[in-house]
C-alpha cells in the first residue's frame, strides 16, 4: 500500500507541474513510484487530459498544408527515390519514412542528420534530380566517370552551388567521407591495386570513433586488411588516425597490427598510441635458443614441437586479456551508412550478397524510427528537461540490468519471463508502461546507452509489442550492448516478424529480407534462397529453435 501510495502522489505532482522526487534503484518495485510518475503519467495524464471548458465553439481551420507546399515535398520524394533513398511512392506528406530518406541524404552529403531539409539541401536533391531528368552529354559524363555514379550528380552540384574548386569534398569524395579521409582511401587504393568501394567494404578498413571526445566523428584507417604487401612490413602496418579539430582533421600515422579505436588516444588533433596497445600488437617473433627455455606463456606452436626450432610463424598478435571496447551504436550506423553509400543504396532480398550490412542497415533504419517515436512523445512531457528525463531513463535501464544481461545467454521466452515479472512487480499501468519504454529507448540510442535502450526494448516485447523484438535480434546479431548470438536472434527475428511492422511499415519486403539475412548469418543460405511456402514463419522458428539447441553448451 505504501508505495501505491508514492506512486498515486508523483502522478499528481506531475499533472500539477510539481517537482519530481529523488530517482531511487532499490528494485523492481519502486520504479512505478519514479519512472512511472515522471515519465509515463505525464504521457498518459497529457493523453487523457480533459478540456477546462464545456463551451463548444466551430473553427474552420485552414488547411494545414498549401497545395504548393505538397508539390514541393512531393517533389522532394520523387528526387530521394531517383537517388536510390526509397521513401515509398511520393504523396507529398513527409511522413516518418521520407525523414528518414532525407537523413540517409543528408548522412552522404556530410550534412547535420536532422530528418529535416534545409533550403541549401533542398535546392541541391531537387536541382539534381531535374539535371539527371533533363540528361544530356555533361550528365552522362559525370555519371560515367564519377565514382559515386548517379549520386556524383548531387555532389557535382554542391560542388557548383558552393563555389568550390575541383579537390574538394564534393568533387573526390566516397562513401560520405571528408575530403581528406577519402582522399587517403584513394591513395591507399591507388598503391594497393584495389577499388575503392572494394576497400571501403573490407571489414576494418574503416572505423569511427569520438577518439578527441569533442562531440565529432574521428577515422581510422588500418591497412592491416590488405595484408602483406606494400602497407606492411613483417611486423606491422600503417594505420591513419584522423582526429577532428576546429578547422577539419589532423592527420596521425602509426604502425600496428588488427588496430582499433581502443588503441588510440588524442587531445585535439594530436593522438598518440596507448601503452596497452603496444603490448597487445607486439608481433610473435621466435625465441633465440637457449639451454634451458622457460617460456612465461606456452603456445600451441611451442607444445606441438618436438624439437627446439623456431616458433610458428603467426601474423596475428595474441588477444589482449582486457574488457571488451564497448561498441558505439551510433558509430556502427555511420560506418554502415558509409558502406550503404558506397553500394549504391540498400541491399535488397534479391540483390543480397552481404547478409552482415543488409542486417545493419536495417538494425539502424528502426533505430531512426525509434528515435523519431520517443521523440514525439517526449514533446508532450510537461515540467521537466531532456536532462532530467535522461537522469530517470537511466535509473530505468539500472532497473533492468538483469534482464539485459540474460539476453546473451539464454532464449528469449525464458528472458521474456523475467521481463513479465519486472512488470508485474513495477506498479504501473500497461499504457504507463509502454509510454516510458519508448521514450526511454529513444534517450538511449540518443544518448547510446545499450543498458537503457535494450531494456526499453524488452519492456515493450514484453507487454505484447512483439515488433519491437527486431531490435533485440539486431543487436544479437551485431553484437552490440550485448553478447554476439546469431542463433539466439532467430527466435526475436521471428516473434517480430510475425507482429504488426512497426518500423517502416511501408516497406513489407523488410520482413523477407531481414529472413533471408538472419538465415544466412547462420549458416542456411539454402533454406534462406529455397521457395518460401506460403505460411512461413512455422518453419522459421522451427529452425530458429534448433539454432539455439545445437548452440547451446554441452
Amino acid at each position: 500500500m505504501k508505495h501505491k501510495f508514492v506512486l498515486a502522489g508523483l502522478a499528481l505532482a506531475v499533472a500539477t507541474g510539481g517537482p519530481a522526487g529523488p530517482a531511487l534503484a532499490g528494485g523492481s518495485d519502486i520504479v512505478g513510484g519514479v519512472i512511472g510518475g515522471i515519465i509515463g503519467g505525464a504521457i498518459v495524464n497529457e493523453a487523457n487530459r480533459q478540456p477546462r471548458t464545456v463551451t463548444k465553439r466551430t473553427y474552420y481551420k485552414k488547411p494545414t498544408m498549401s497545395s504548393a507546399q505538397r508539390e514541393a515535398n512531393r517533389e522532394v520524394q520523387v528526387s530521394l527515390n531517383h537517388f536510390g533513398w526509397n521513401v515509398g511512392t511520393p504523396d507529398g506528406v513527409l511522413g516518418r519514412n521520407s525523414r528518414a530518406g532525407i537523413s540517409q541524404y543528408q548522412a552522404f552529403m556530410d550534412f547535420p542528420i536532422t530528418g529535416k531539409l534545409t533550403d541549401l539541401e533542398r535546392t541541391i536533391l531537387t536541382t539534381s534530380y531535374q539535371k539527371a531528368s533533363l540528361g544530356g552529354a555533361a550528365v552522362t559524363q559525370t555519371i560515367s566517370t564519377h565514382p559515386q555514379g548517379m549520386r556524383g550528380l548531387l555532389l557535382q552540384t554542391r560542388e557548383q552551388m558552393l563555389g568550390t574548386g575541383g579537390n574538394t569534398y564534393a568533387g573526390n569524395s566516397i562513401g560520405g567521407l571528408p575530403p581528406q579521409i577519402s582522399e587517403a582511401v584513394f591513395e591507399i587504393a591507388r598503391s594497393s591495386n584495389v577499388e575503392p568501394q572494394q576497400l571501403m567494404a573490407r571489414s576494418g578498413f574503416v572505423q569511427l570513433a569520438d577518439l578527441n571526445n569533442d562531440g565529432r566523428t574521428d577515422y581510422l584507417l588500418d591497412t592491416s586488411v590488405l595484408g602483406p604487401g606494400f602497407w606492411c612490413n613483417d611486423k606491422s602496418c600503417a594505420v591513419r588516425v584522423f582526429a577532428s579539430t576546429p578547422s577539419g582533421f589532423s592527420r596521425n600515422d602509426f604502425q600496428a597490427y588488427n588496430a582499433t579505436p581502443a588503441m588510440f588516444t588524442c587531445q585535439a588533433g594530436a593522438c598518440q598510441k596507448t601503452d596497452a596497445s603496444a603490448q597487445s600488437n607486439a608481433p610473435v617473433t621466435a625465441a633465440a635458443p637457449a639451454p634451458a627455455p622457460a617460456p612465461a606463456a606456452p603456445s600451441f606452436a611451442t607444445q606441438m614441437a618436438s624439437q627446439p626450432a623456431p616458433a610458428m610463424p603467426s601474423f596475428v598478435a595474441p588477444a589482449p586479456v582486457t574488457e571488451p571496447v564497448p561498441v558505439s551504436l551510433a558509430s556502427f550506423c555511420a560506418k554502415t551508412s558509409l558502406v550503404t553509400s558506397s553500394n549504391g543504396g540498400f541491399a535488397t532480398e534479391a540483390s543480397l550478397t552481404d547478409p552482415g550490412q543488409a542486417l545493419g542497415e536495417q538494425f539502424c533504419l528502426a533505430r531512426g524510427y525509434a528515435l523519431d517515436e520517443g521523440a514525439e512523445l517526449e514533446a508532450n512531457i510537461g515540467g521537466f528537461t531532456p536532462e532530467q528525463i535522461a537522469a530517470q531513463c537511466r535509473d530505468f535501464g539500472a532497473l533492468l540490468s538483469e534482464q539485459v544481461a540474460a539476453i546473451g545467454t539464454t532464449p528469449r521466452e525464458a528472458t521474456l519471463a523475467k521481463v513479465k515479472s519486472f512488470i508485474d512487480g513495477s506498479g504501473m499501468s500497461p499504457a504507463q508502461l509502454s509510454g516510458t519504454a519508448k521514450v526511454c529507448l529513444s534517450v538511449g540510442y540518443r544518448t547510446d546507452d545499450m543498458d537503457v535502450a535494450l531494456g526499453s526494448a524488452l519492456v515493450l516485447g514484453g507487454l505484447g509489442e512483439g515488433a519491437y523484438d527486431e531490435l533485440v535480434g539486431h543487436h544479437l546479431m551485431q553484437g552490440i550492448g550485448t553478447a554476439e548470438r546469431a542463433d539466439l536472434a532467430m527466435g526475436w527475428y521471428e516473434n517480430a516478424l510475425s507482429a504488426q511492422p512497426v518500423f517502416a511499415p511501408a516497406q513489407p519486403e523488410r520482413s523477407g529480407l531481414i529472413r533471408k539475412a538472419a538465415l544466412m548469418m547462420n549458416g542456411r543460405a539454402d533454406a534462406a534462397t529455397a521457395p518460401k511456402p506460403a505460411m512461413a514463419l512455422p518453419s522459421f522458428a522451427a529452425k530458429a529453435a534448433e539454432l539455439v539447441e545445437t548452440a547451446a553448451p554441452q
